[in-house]
């Protein structure tokens, strides 16, 4: 596939049901209860949703036997010949006979609607136990390295009547893998980007006879896109299918357990050397991760010839993960439930980086962050692509609050707001900040990047019938805000906002003149948090999050947040608009850095 063509290839992700209109947060609902009917009808029960992707939905239920199953559905709405995929991947699927592999159970039409049944794999995606527990310990990456890298031998010697035919996963990333915490045993999933390998390992074609030499087929790559966070060059720029495919996704995936992060990209920054990880399998991960084709192809061969013997390195009994958090985090109990969402200035970034691509960023809506942005990665610096990352990664916790990133020629500086609302993630989210402060020290830049983090169930929604109408409020619509424990009272020179930077370049919506008195008149207030309009043709959203530091002013606060309502009718126009404002100056400086030091792990750690 062309790289021109990968912004038409993602169909972002669904956006937290928060963040739906009315109408289509129903539509949504609908469509899962009627995939939860269809699957009760056959006999299926405790039906719940488990994953949502581009191509569809998986549900996990059980038979009548007990047997704990998980059913995908593609999406009704995409072309049939992308519904179609589904189809081959229960064919791809019912291929590969793996203890390691949850096998396919049956491929089914009702109606219109393709439903592939499998087994469920025990445990949790190693995407969402790394985000529990944070960097894996050394001990736990070794032993899912050993795991993978028999998948993969097993894959590489499939064979269909007595001929070699190698299977590419194409896919493998942690969200892919899932985990069970009390056998330590991985299972690989998702095999919708799997086909069979067109070369070999040694670049050799595979094929039964001259004629498939000489096929078009043979020219041309079956491969499918995997992840693009986890995917190696070669996939990426589509290249014929081969079982290299799979090590790149391999190393990255190792990579991101092992440093607490959510992409392949920081490797030159927050190097597999200085992951505390035995040297041996930290040296062949930079190999594999490396940008010579070579280094990467030995990497890979050493990785799989060698893997067996590195699982006998000895560990101590208890890793415990030392670091120092590099800048604050306040964490409360976990009172509510949060579905953070992060706006923030990437656009700008991108366009900076940008400059040689002539890309129509506008349409993009900045409120939803993650996928829409993979396709704008393409004429990035490694370093910056990893940078936005481990900013969306810090999306994943239940956070609110607000990030501002300035680069100058000395150093960075980084003002910050980050409020964690459960306490057993600490260690995980600090790290992630660290990974994200890392990554900013090796940027050499002048620029700003600014990001607010709410929580999307607090999102206030305005419908109309057309653009020609204005948003009415509701009588009861209120913008919530908190009160901190204890009142602070500040000294203006300790003022933090947007005010200060001026016009934003990505807010494409300008807010009538008798709204943006009053934002001032709150800017006044000693408080922190953040508000953004997101006005669409129809659907008008408010997103905050606000606590008041000086209680004395509340009666003013909670005034001038209900004269915002009130002037919501005023608003014109299309496009985005926010203000964020930290709650004081304690402005965190760093110098610029290459990256992490070497450190690998103990050759006699008892």
């Amino acid at each position: 596939m062309p790289v021109a063509d990968l912004k038409h290839f993602y169909i972002p992700d669904e956006q937290s049901i928060y963040l739906l209109s009315h109408k289509d947060a129903q539509k949504l609902k609908d469509w899962f209860a009627l995939c939860k009917e269809q699957l009760e009808l056959l006999g299926y029960f405790d039906i719940e949703l488990i994953g949502k992707g581009a191509f569809g939905f998986a549900f996990a239920g059980k038979d009548p036997q007990l047997n704990e199953l998980v059913f995908k559905f593609s999406r009704i709405n995409l072309p049939q010949h992308v519904q179609d995929r589904l189809e081959e991947e229960a064919y791809m699927l019912s291929q590969v006979d793996h203890v390691n592999v949850p096998a396919l159970i049956e491929f089914q039409r009702i109606k219109k609607q393709a439903i592939l049944v499998m087994e469920r794999a025990k445990g949790v995606d190693l995407d969402v136990y790394s985000l529990r527990h944070g960097p894996l310990s050394p001990r736990l990456i070794v032993s899912i390295a050993y795991q993978l890298c028999e998948i993969l031998i097993f894959l590489r010697q499939h064979q269909q009547n007595g001929i070699a035919k190698p299977i590419v996963h194409g896919d493998i990333k942690p969200s892919n893998l899932v985990f069970d915490e009390l056998t330590e045993t991985v299972a690989l999933i998702d095999w919708g980007s799997c086909v069979y390998a067109q070369i070999d390992e040694h670049g050799q074609y595979i094929a039964n006879n001259v004629m498939d030499l000489m096929s078009a087929d043979m020219q041309q790559t079956n491969a499918r896109l995997g992840d693009v966070y986890f995917i190696g060059e070669e996939q990426l720029n589509g290249e014929l299918s081969s079982p290299r495919f799979d090590e790149q996704g391999l190393a990255s995936t190792l990579y991101a357990l092992a440093s607490g992060q959510s992409c392949r990209f920081g490797c030159q920054v927050i190097t597999p050397n200085g992951l505390g990880l035995p040297q041996a399998l930290a040296e062949t991960l930079t190999a594999m991760l490396s940008d010579e084709p070579n280094l990467r192809r030995k990497g890979g061969d050493y990785f799989i010839q060698n893997m067996r013997h590195m699982r006998n390195i000895v560990f101590a009994e208890q890793d415990e993960l030392s670091y120092q958090a590099l800048i604050p985090t306040w964490t409360f109990p976990k009172v509510k439930d949060i579905d953070t969402v992060v706006y923030s200035s990437r656009k700008s970034f991108l366009r900076v980086e940008n400059e040689e691509i002539d890309l129509d960023l506008n349409y993009l809506n900045d409120a939803q962050f993650e996928r829409y942005y993979k396709n704008y990665m393409q004429g990035m610096g490694e370093t910056e692509k990893a940078f936005i990352s481990a900013v969306s990664r810090l999306g994943k916790y239940p956070v609110v609050g607000g990030l501002v990133v300035r680069w100058q020629p000395e150093g960075v500086y980084i003002d910050s707001s980050l409020n964690l609302f459960d306490p057993s993630l600490k260690q995980s989210f600090e790290v992630s900040v660290n990974n994200m402060v890392t990554l900013a020290r090796a940027i050499h830049r002048v620029g700003v990047f600014k990001s607010c983090m709410f929580n999307a169930r607090d999102t206030l929604h305005l419908e109309r019938d057309s653009e020609e109408q204005p948003f009415i409020p509701g009588v009861e619509m209120q913008i919530p805000y908190e009160v901190s424990k204890v009142s602070i009272t500040e000294d203006q020179s300790r003022n933090h906002s947007y005010f200060e930077d001026g016009e934003d370049p990505d807010e494409l919506l300008a807010l009538p003149s008798g709204l943006m008195s009053i934002i001032r008149q709150l800017n006044s207030i000693h408080h922190t948090g953040c508000m953004i309009f997101e006005a669409l043709p129809t659907h008008l959203k408010i997103h905050s999050y606000y606590t008041l530091l000086d209680h004395s002013m509340e009666l003013e606060f909670k005034s001038l947040l209900k004269e915002v309502i009130e002037l919501l009718p005023q608003i014109n126009g299309l496009g985005i608009s926010g203000f964020m404002k930290l709650p004081y100056k304690d402005t965190r400086y760093f110098e610029h850095a290459p990256g992490l030091p070497e450190k690998y792990y103990p050759k006699k750690p008892k």
